[in-house]
């Protein structure tokens, strides 16, 4: 039997308990809520998985060590306990980040300095030599995080961070992050039973992870590759057998609609799509939201409105009225779900929300309200069993307390912000990170203190002579696994909610058995977007 071990999965606050639920139905066990985490219990297999499945997962760390501390001398000391020879030997890279929410240790770089010293000391009092650091594609990427003196060390089994799945081809201003889309179509109870509409799209990040729901396809599928993948224990056979198996994807018999009023949104979008494959699912048309009509039938509307601060639009609360408007007039009958942030825009909605969620954009503390659209007095709609709360929509509400009790938050991600821009030279190192009679052999050179008689050693700008110094490009070859992408289709379909010129798709398609998406086992280049997402 495989060996059971703590893992713990990363995620933005008031995501928690949909995390939760997805670790659940994965298999995990012991699964803990916590504050923008979910702690739990697996093996290989699953750690695996929780990496290629989870919709709302930031990353998945595998803890090494738990251990309290009240200074950077006790981090040191503790971290240099490890046995780091089971993790990495000299020939290998290696890379920390660090999260500190402390009183004591206030900058995330002066920690990952200590972790990384630890770390080079060991090795050298042992061989002689010691692992180098790379920044960019380190073989095993480390992850410290401090709340107050509790400091827990973990491998990092995810690498660059899962919401950056590797179907966005190009971006528009503010784009939806991917984990917090899923979220909210999670959140909504939305699993491919009607429609769906965002009628503001932008680049498409709704309408995509609304696909991959509704089919429920890994949205892994479009990544290059995980940190596990270059651990000594990585078992190749079984990721590939996880990353072929397609046998809990399902067919999706109604249609994804998107529409903006920017044409470099719609084409953004459409490329975005045509990336992930899923022409077939989604159809996006150039369209203002204020000749929207009401769908012919059953759908979902999910959006992501403008907010002022995320995107300069003209007239915004007049956007707002005019949202409120359409969807009194033509999408009765269905639910509408919108993420905004102003009290004030929600004002000019002009409706009655069933269900407010708080939600972190960033550091923005937005709402996602639910409206149920009914014909008819609202007296009437009660009594016919409208906006019944349940126990679960209950819980989500509440989450508001927590988020007020909690304002800490947003000043530890202005003290994170800072954390990152601080100077490690501000610090006065201890003897042991910097002594002169350690042996020093080649890619083990420390900058210079600010006491050396050179002065600190600095980075190159881009006006020295020789150009700026750059960080080398490690080579990322992957592994022999072909592309398990979906093919791209082109099936329109009728049903277009907007007036017919803005174009449509022909009734008929529709109950039609999916076409499994291509994989070519033959290809062993799984690498078909070599375009890396902007932060």
């Amino acid at each position: 039997m495989e060996q059971t071990f703590e893992l713990i999965a990363k995620t933005f606050m008031g995501l928690e308990p949909v995390l939760a639920k997805e670790l659940t139905q994965l298999g995990a066990n012991d699964v803990q809520i916590g504050r923008r985490m979910v702690s739990f219990k697996g093996d290989k297999k699953l750690m695996y998985r929780a990496n290629f499945q989870l919709h709302t997962a930031i990353r998945i760390l595998k803890p090494i060590r738990h251990f309290k501390a009240q200074s950077a001398d006790d981090v040191y000391e503790q971290v240099k306990k490890i046995d780091w020879t089971q993790y990495l030997d000299t020939d290998k890279t290696f890379a920390v980040d660090s999260v500190v929410f402390s009183e004591e240790f206030r900058h995330s770089k002066f920690v990952s300095y200590k972790v990384k010293d630890a770390i080079a000391d060991q090795f050298r009092e042992l061989t002689g030599k010691r692992p180098n650091i790379s920044v960019a594609n380190p073989d095993v990427r480390l992850n410290m995080h401090i709340a107050e003196d509790k400091c827990t060390l973990s491998l990092d089994s995810s690498g660059e961070s899962l919401h950056r799945r590797g179907y966005r081809q190009e971006s528009v201003e503010a784009p939806l992050n991917e984990v917090l889309a899923a979220g909210m179509i999670l959140m909504s109870g939305w699993k491919g039973d009607t429609d769906f509409i965002d009628p503001m799209c932008g680049s498409g990040t709704l309408l995509i992870e609304a696909a991959l729901i509704a089919r429920n396809m890994a949205p892994g599928l479009f990544r290059k590759e995980y940190a596990f993948e270059k651990w000594p224990d990585f078992d190749r056979q079984l990721f590939d057998d996880i990353y072929n198996d397609d046998s809990e994807e399902r067919e999706f018999n109604h249609h994804i609609y998107g529409y903006d009023i920017d044409i470099k949104a719609v084409n953004t979008a459409r490329m975005n799509v045509r990336a992930a494959g899923l022409t077939k699912d989604i159809t996006i048309e150039e369209a203002d939201f204020k000749d929207f009509q009401q769908p012919r039938d059953k759908a979902i509307i999910i959006t992501n409105p403008p907010y002022g601060e995320r995107i300069s639009t003209p007239d915004l609360l007049g956007t707002y009225k005019m949202i409120g408007e359409r969807l009194k007039h033509q999408f009765t009958g269905n639910d509408a779900w919108i993420l905004s942030y102003r009290e004030e825009c929600f004002d000019q909605i002009g409706l009655k929300p069933s269900l407010k969620i708080p939600l972190f954009n960033g550091s923005l503390e937005c709402e996602f309200r639910k409206y149920q659209m009914f014909d008819g007095k609202m007296s009437s709609f009660r009594s016919d069993g409208g906006f019944v709360k349940t126990e679960e929509d209950k819980r989500q509400m509440a989450e508001k307390h927590r988020f007020k009790k909690e304002r800490e938050f947003k000043k530890r991600l202005s003290e994170q912000e800072e954390n990152e821009e601080a100077d490690i030279r501000s610090f006065k190192f201890h003897r042991h990170e910097l002594t002169n009679d350690t042996p020093n052999p080649k890619g083990s050179r420390r900058l210079r203190d600010d006491d050396s008689p050179k002065g600190p050693r600095r980075l190159r700008d881009n006006n020295s002579p020789k150009g700026p110094r750059r960080l080398r490009d490690d080579d990322n070859s992957r592994g022999p696994r072909g592309p398990r992408r979906p093919k791209d289709y082109d099936n329109p379909r009728s049903g277009h909610p907007f007036p017919p010129s803005f174009g449509g798709r022909q009734k008929g398609a529709g109950g039609k058995k999916f076409n499994k998406p291509g994989r070519d086992f033959g290809n062993k280049n799984r690498r078909f977007n070599d375009d890396e997402e902007e932060d």
